[in-house]
């Protein structure tokens, strides 16, 4: 491959990069806040399917806002990430409204 050909190739990686970025949902990235006027639904209760792995955490299932609703996102094993714990995603009430919090790792 030429340098022509090559900065070409390093331009297109980068466009389809931004692509991806660009067709992420809102709620995933970084800084995006989401404030409801509805209350979430309570928790629906489900427990681990299988027992737990060693170098696994369950990471509890929650209420995602989508179309103008809360819709149920089911629980999931992640590998755990030594000397931290995860800190589910949930629901704020501030004032009249509901913020959510995305999960995350605590040190």
């Amino acid at each position: 491959m030429d340098s022509q050909s090559v900065k070409n190739f390093k331009s297109l990686l980068l466009a389809m990069a931004l692509v991806g970025l660009w067709m992420t949902s809102p709620s995933t990235l970084a800084g995006v806040d989401i404030d409801v006027d509805i209350a979430p639904p309570a928790a629906v209760m489900e427990a681990p399917p299988a027992a737990p792995r060693p170098g696994y955490v369950w990471a509890p299932g929650y209420y995602r806002w989508e179309d103008g609703r809360h819709v149920w996102v089911q629980g999931r094993w992640m590998a755990e990430r030594p000397g931290y714990r995860w800190e589910p995603d949930r629901w704020e009430p501030r004032g009249p409204r509901y913020h959510y919090v995305p999960g995350h790792w605590v040190r």
